[in-house]
């Protein structure tokens, strides 16, 4: 796989069915100029005078203004607010069939004058942070950044025992200038509220209006809430009004706290179902210590029998058993509190939502409220618009959104959950939320290919069967290509009624709910790996994630055009990839100019801004230019392959040009360096190695590997003298030869050897085996960079997920935004050298032990449950050694990104007595392997920090042994 291709891929995540600027951006014409740079011809004589602008602005003339910049309401871009300007530029626009076409009445509606709309958005966010945020000089905007997620899905650990230690509970305290929004998805202000404690746990809020509750007062108090589980009911049959009465089930093998909901009208006292999992966690426990009883009635009838049925529950009487302690009626207080905080959440989200359609509500709800800045009106009215449809329509979308798609033959559609299908059909249709076809007037060319694939195997044949001279082919994909060849050439042009016979009704998901849900997936979780499924994984209990709390003060999107800008970059990089997917090297240079013309195309400021060494540059990953450079990187490895090593060397040039702060420098200088010596350039491939010693972003193996090229190529008459670095990377490092009988050593496959058990097994696993033996009796484990990675989360996670600013913006995190980047250390400095000071004097094993003890499940970046055992992280840790552990601790600290990998394949340790042992790594090479400059880099550092290192190269038995 080409390098960065991996990157990419995790960028892009699972791939849009619809991309809104395909077009634009394909049919755009983009060459190359005299200066060999890429150029777009519409926008050449525009951006020249825009350059000429800037550079005025940057020198002090102030005869070119800012404000006379225009956003073109076609492309986008910015141009000179001349008429003259502003025509050719609309012209050339217009020319190139751009989808959109504007007429002279549109063009005068679309808000076409020279404030832009950057400066027009920053301005609002400016004065709405004025006049949210009005905190003094030592207090920070603390905002919850999934408010109320949790009273939708609450987990369901550690609730009972946060009660149980009424004294240690804590209350969350909510302030806003004017009071909380009463509608916070209409508002279009942010919402930011000062947390102290438990950010994500609100469950754990204390309610105003319950702060002075009393025992006696919980007598006579109504709860309204809802039966669950009737698929289990001995009585499928309700009144309204019938009584109903509380029973404890403890013996239930789901849930050790489930209520079972008895009907009081009978004799014989009938189950109804249960009381919802998340109010049973709190009555069952003030119905067993506290002798709690609830009698009530059923308040509403569903017409669904197995719907949740409303009731409402009365407390007739509290007995404390004589006990009045303090703790003892905290405790009660605390647990009657979190009842009526779940009842007042189930409110907004009733239970007659299934847990899917939830989560999505809860997901547009949140991006709304926190992201009211990126949507227009039309867009926020949209995305609102869908808590007002029925059940099922929402449960019937989301279902389709999930699934692969893009289209749906009606009579394939059936969920258990969906009563009405064509209802609900109806209502997403007249909300602009899908598409239907029933004829073939609404078909474009596009469609009927992607129809093509609803078909099975037979139907496209019976459709072929009527074509002469046709060559059906055996596999669906060979149908399909045949069928559309057909089509196009003029043979089957009844080809879209036949797949609508075949087919009947079809729907589709609109482009425009498509790319509204698509954004709010983005802006949610932040990141292209994770979606919808994150929820699910959560309420399965399948994912545990860590307890911090969001501080942010700085907005990742200052506005909207930054955010349309990233989503445009987006889609070159996906476009990237389905290209190289296809081997299509026509689009694939087509994205790699597209990607260096955007870059070029943003002004010098912009793109020092985005990699400057400022605190917040972590955010820089949300911007379009650094999509774009990745795109570039690629394209580089692309080009390399292709041989095409002039052109490579060219955007290696504008990469280091561009982006004069990134941790991807020291690969780009290595590589460029590389490819000059291919062409025959050796001086200028020195001078670059040379050179990018001085660079302080070229670290880690990259800068081993310039080290050991200046070596190689700086030897006399280029260079005469020896460079100062040239003792410290020819150390000698500790070799061991083990030999072993070999079941294959073939080039380009892992090797495989028989152990000393007669077992085959890898040479990892045979060296282990010497070293237990003839080695030296060590215990040890194959861990690579593992092991280490879980060492430094457990004996770091309190710095990991301490307070910082801006560093956790979602619920679903597994680590601060800037984990692998320059700013981790500096903000947590004086906490992580006291910490590292108390690793260093002997306390590591105890913060390990108390940190698994703690978190022992929760996810966390680098840290593995199942693969390392406590007692095998316990023996490591104490082995090793403080002074060394927290050699090893600061350094990925401050540079987690480039040393995060690379790590020797073994860690073996032995004791010395009961407390006392020692270590040592080792890296493991099989026949014609060899280190590479991450290893070696690695290797010399453990040195330094005073491990006890070696190689071990395994070899094949003669082959007279």
């Amino acid at each position: 796989m080409l390098r960065g291709r991996e990157s990419l891929i995790r960028l892009v995540g699972k791939r849009r069915r619809f991309l809104p600027n395909r077009e634009t951006l394909l049919s755009a014409p983009v060459g190359i100029g005299d200066d060999g740079k890429i150029v777009s011809v519409e926008n050449a004589e525009a951006d020249k005078k825009l350059d000429e602008c800037e550079e005025e602005r940057e020198f002090g003339n102030e005869t070119c203004h800012p404000e006379e910049l225009v956003t073109c309401p076609v492309c986008g871009h910015e141009v000179i607010g001349e008429h003259n300007a502003i025509n050719s530029h609309l012209d050339a626009c217009l020319s190139r069939g751009t989808k959109r076409k504007l007429t002279q009445q549109t063009l005068l509606q679309s808000n076409f004058w020279s404030q832009s709309k950057i400066q027009a958005s920053s301005l609002e966010l400016e004065q709405l942070e004025n006049s949210v945020c009005d905190t003094g000089p030592d207090d920070r905007c603390v905002r919850n950044a999934v408010h109320g997620l949790l009273e939708f899905s609450a987990t369901k650990e550690n609730d009972i025992d946060l009660c149980g230690s009424s004294l240690k509970l804590e209350s969350v305290v909510q302030t806003y200038k004017d009071g909380p929004s009463e509608n916070p998805i209409n508002d279009d202000k942010i919402n930011y509220s000062l947390d102290t404690t438990q950010l994500l746990s609100p469950k754990n809020e204390v309610l105003k209006g319950d702060r002075d509750v009393t025992i006696d007062d919980i007598s006579g108090a109504t709860l309204e809430t809802f039966i669950v589980g009737r698929r289990f009911s001995d009585e499928k049959e309700l009144h309204l009004g019938a009584s109903i009465s509380l029973l404890r089930d403890p013996d239930n093998d789901k849930d050790p706290n489930a209520i079972k909901v008895i009907s009081a009208d009978t004799g014989c006292g009938k189950m109804l179902g249960f009381l919802p999992r998340e109010l049973a966690q709190y009555l069952s426990p003030l119905i067993e210590k506290f002798c709690l009883s609830f009698e009530g009635c059923v308040s509403s009838v569903p017409k669904n029998p197995f719907d949740y049925v409303p009731i409402q529950i009365v407390c007739h009487k509290s007995i404390l058993r004589g006990e009045k302690e303090y703790e003892v009626v905290e405790a009660f207080k605390c647990l009657w509190k979190n009842a009526k905080s779940v009842v007042e959440s189930s409110k907004d989200c009733p239970p007659s939502m299934t847990k899917y359609q939830q989560n999505f509500c809860l997901l547009i709800h949140e991006v709304l409220r926190s992201n009211p800045h990126l949507f227009t009106d039309d867009e926020k009215n949209f995305m609102e618009s869908f808590t007002s449809l029925s059940n099922d329509s929402q449960r019937l979308f989301v279902r389709l959104y999930l699934r692969k798609g893009p289209w749906f033959r009606m009579s394939h559609i059936s969920y258990s959950e969906v009563l009405d299908p064509q209802e609900a059909v109806k209502g997403l249709s007249a909300t602009g939320y899908i598409c239907s076809v029933e004829d073939t007037d609404g078909l474009h060319d596009n469609d009927i290919k992607e129809m093509l694939n609803l078909l099975t195997v037979s139907e496209l044949r019976d459709i072929l069967g009527k074509l002469k001279n046709c060559n059906h082919g055996t596999r669906k994909k060979n149908l399909i290509e045949s069928l559309l060849s057909s089509y196009e050439d003029g043979l089957c042009p009844s080809l879209p009624s036949g797949i609508l016979d075949k087919t009947g009704a079809c729907i589709r998901i609109s482009s425009k709910a498509e790319s509204l849900i698509w954004r709010a997936e983005k802006l949610f979780f932040l990141n292209s790996e994770q979606d919808l499924s994150a929820f699910l994984l959560v309420d399965l209990g399948i994912v545990k994630y860590p307890t911090y709390n969001c501080i942010i003060s700085e907005q990742i999107f200052s506005g909207r055009d930054d955010l349309l800008a990233y989503e445009e970059a987006i889609e070159v990089a996906q476009l990237m990839d389905q290209a190289l997917d296809g081997n299509d090297v026509e689009l694939v240079l087509k994205c790699i100019k597209i990607a260096d013309f955007r870059i070029s195309l943003s002004p010098t400021k912009a793109i020092k801004s985005s990699t400057s060494e400022s605190v917040a540059t972590f955010l820089s990953r949300f911007s379009a230019l650094w999509v774009y450079s990745k795109v570039v990187s690629l394209g580089v490895s692309f080009l390399e392959r292709e041989r095409r090593y002039k052109d490579a060397i060219n955007l290696l040039k504008w990469l280091l040009t561009c982006f004069t702060c990134d941790g991807r420098r020291g690969y780009w200088t290595l590589r460029l360096s590389i490819n000059l010596e291919h062409i025959g350039c050796p001086n200028e491939s020195l001078a670059v190695a040379e050179d990018g010693l001085q660079d302080p972003w070229v670290r880690a193996g990259s800068r081993m590997a310039l080290q050991r090229r200046i070596l190689r190529l700086g030897k006399p008459p280029r260079r005469w003298k020896t460079p100062s670095f040239s003792a410290s990377i020819k150390r000698k490092i500790t070799e061991v030869h083990v030999q072993g009988r070999p079941l294959n050593c073939e080039m380009g496959m892992k090797n495989r050897f028989y152990g000393e058990d007669g077992e085959q097994c890898g040479v990892e696993q045979l060296a282990l085996q010497y070293y237990a033996g003839e080695g030296g009796g060590w215990q040890g484990v194959h861990t690579e960079s593992g092991i280490w990675l879980t060492i430094f989360g457990l004996l770091m996670w309190d710095i990991i997920f301490s307070d910082v600013p801006n560093v956790f913006r979602t619920k679903f995190q597994t680590a601060p935004l800037d984990l692998e980047n320059d700013s981790f250390y500096p903000a947590r400095k004086s906490c992580i050298e006291s910490h590292l000071q108390n690793i260093h004097s002997g306390m590591a094993e105890g913060i390990l032990i108390m940190s698994w003890e703690s978190h022992v499940g929760t996810a966390c970046r680098g840290v593995n449950w199942t693969r390392h055992s406590l007692t095998e992280l316990r023996a490591a840790v104490t082995c090793v050694g403080g002074p060394c552990l927290a050699s090893l601790c600061r350094h990925l600290a401050q540079d987690y990104r480039s040393w995060s990998s690379g790590m020797p394949d073994l860690l073996l340790w032995r004791f010395h007595g009961e407390y006392r042992g020692e270590a040592k790594l080792v890296e493991v090479k099989g026949p014609r392997d060899q280190l590479s400059e991450q290893q070696r880099a690695w290797l010399l550092f453990l040195m330094d920090c005073g491990f006890n290192t070696e190689v071990c190269k395994v070899s094949p038995l003669p082959m007279s042994a």
